[in-house]
């Protein structure tokens, strides 16, 4: 039964199955067909549409042909009236430049009818000017053969040839010239002396006031202060030892005698004496003397004044505002500061001399810088003449050469003396500033009495001989000129006398540096027109 039943049911479902399927199928075809009558539908509306398109398409084609058509015989309408224009215009132009071209035709015809009658009339004076011309080589000829028959005949008369009247009256006017240049260069020498001189104080006074250093003078011995006398026995040592070895290291002469709680020191090298002074100081203070601790100090000391040196040396060119100085050049600038002329410190007499050589260079208008620079080098040769041989002036130049220095620095520390001639107003200004510092009353100690005693011996010695018109001794001693009678001494008799006075100097006397001799022999010849 139950078996039966379940046949029955599977038969039921299959059934039922069936008809399911089949209902489906029936909804299936039903929405296909659907679907179909909507798919024509549409297609029947797009078909519609496309025909509705081309038609509007055709439509708006035929239009655009229209205006195509139409736009087409606007421009050539266009076209052809703008062609006109141009045409007519073209026209016009050409008739205008026709015209101007027929104007200018005739001008040039005009200017060639006018140039022809110039040419010709030209043509004609040139004739004429020939005609005159060979008649005046006809009159230069005769004219020339009358000249040669005066000349003959005042050759004749006068015994003189043409050549020899030719130098004659050449010499005569060349007499006359040279007269009248020399009365012009005298009196324009004359005003040009008074202006100067009177410009010359003015400046030299203005500058003076503005500079105002003080001098110390300087001498040739120290003095050290001792605490008591009995430092003097043991500055002495045990059987002078100290002392001499104080003398040998330092080169200077210890004086100890009476004079209480001191000790002098002399020599003419200021360098030395400072160290040896230092070396002392320290000695006394530090209270150990004996030969290797003055060895151990005198070195120290000596370190110290170099220091000291340099120091000097690169506060005057700073004070100055001299840049760019060799380093080697400072430090031998530095020397003069302990280097003294005629009791005149040096270093201070250069920073003068610089000071004044700047302001002069302010008021004439030239290169301040430079005048200071020059000033300020132009005694360098003193740092080394102490060590080498040679003037300050010769050691000056190969220093300032050396550490690069410009050539007209050079010639003007070679010019301050007159050594060579100053060809620069720099130079110029250094040797007048050189004077002005060396000149100012207590710049410097050399006694009166000296100085004049040495300028007339130097007199007396040139005066000496037989033929001497008359001598100086100029540049403070430094030159003596000797001015002979011409007719008593040929070339070679007055470089004999030159070189004889230059041998009794050397014999004679004793002076620093060098003495130049220059003997003067010439003959003068003067006229005055009344």
């Amino acid at each position: 039964m139950q078996i039966e039943s379940l046949i029955f049911r599977r038969k039921t479902n299959l059934r039922y199955g069936k008809i399911e399927s089949i209902f489906l199928l029936y909804i299936l075809i039903l929405i296909l067909a659907v679907v179909a009558i909507v798919s024509a539908i549409m297609c029947a509306r797009q078909k519609t549409k496309l025909e509705f398109y081309q038609k509007d398409a055709e439509r708006l084609k035929d239009e655009f042909k229209e205006k195509e058509s139409y736009l087409k015989k606007e421009a050539l309408v266009a076209a052809r009236e703008q062609l006109h224009s141009d045409r007519q215009k073209l026209d016009d132009e050409i008739r205008q430049r026709r015209s101007e071209i027929n104007r200018l035709e005739n001008s040039l015809s005009k200017r060639e009818d006018s140039l022809e009658d110039k040419v010709q009339k030209v043509t004609d004076k040139e004739f004429e000017l020939n005609k005159k011309y060979d008649e005046l080589l006809d009159k230069e000829d005769y004219l020339a053969e009358l000249v040669a028959k005066q000349l003959n005949e005042l050759e004749r008369v006068s015994s003189m040839s043409r050549e020899e009247a030719k130098n004659m009256l050449l010499e005569q006017i060349k007499q006359e010239l040279a007269q009248e240049q020399i009365q012009l260069i005298r009196e324009n020498e004359q005003k040009i002396k008074e202006t100067a001189e009177e410009k010359s104080r003015e400046i030299l006074s203005q500058v003076m006031q503005k500079c105002v250093i003080d001098q110390v003078i300087e001498s040739t011995v120290s003095v050290v202060s001792l605490p008591n006398d009995e430092m003097k026995g043991r500055i002495i040592g045990r059987e002078g030892r100290n002392i001499r070895t104080l003398e040998t290291l330092t080169g200077v002469d210890l004086i100890i005698d009476d004079t209480p709680e001191a000790v002098v020191l002399s020599s003419f090298d200021p360098v030395r004496r400072e160290v040896a002074k230092l070396t002392i100081e320290k000695l006394i203070q530090d209270g150990r003397i004996h030969p290797v601790r003055i060895e151990e100090v005198y070195e120290k000391s000596k370190k110290e004044i170099e220091n000291k040196m340099r120091q000097e040396g690169e506060k005057a060119a700073l004070d100055l505002g001299i840049m760019n100085l060799n380093k080697e050049l400072t430090r031998t600038l530095g020397r003069l500061y302990y280097r003294t002329s005629y009791g005149q410190n040096v270093l201070r007499h250069s920073i003068e001399v610089a000071q004044i050589a700047g302001m002069l260079a302010v008021e004439l208008g030239a290169d301040s810088a430079e005048a200071r620079r020059a000033g300020l080098l132009h005694d360098i040769g003193k740092a080394v003449d102490h060590d080498q041989e040679g003037t300050h002036i010769q050691l000056g130049v190969e220093l300032a050469r050396r550490y690069g220095e410009r050539e007209e620095i050079v010639h003007a520390i070679e010019a301050h003396h007159d050594d060579v001639a100053a060809n620069t107003l720099v130079a110029a200004l250094v040797k007048i500033a050189d004077s002005v510092s060396a000149g100012r009353p207590g710049a410097r100690r050399d006694t009166l009495e000296i100085y004049i005693k040495r300028l007339k011996k130097l007199e007396e010695i040139a005066n000496s001989y037989e033929g001497i018109k008359q001598s100086f001794a100029v540049q403070a001693g430094r030159e003596v000129r000797v001015v002979v009678q011409p007719n008593v001494f040929n070339d070679a008799a007055a470089a004999k006398l030159a070189r004889d006075i230059v041998k009794r100097i050397e014999d004679e006397l004793e002076y620093p540096g060098q003495i130049r001799v220059t003997v003067v022999r010439e003959a003068r010849v003067t006229e005055i027109a009344k």
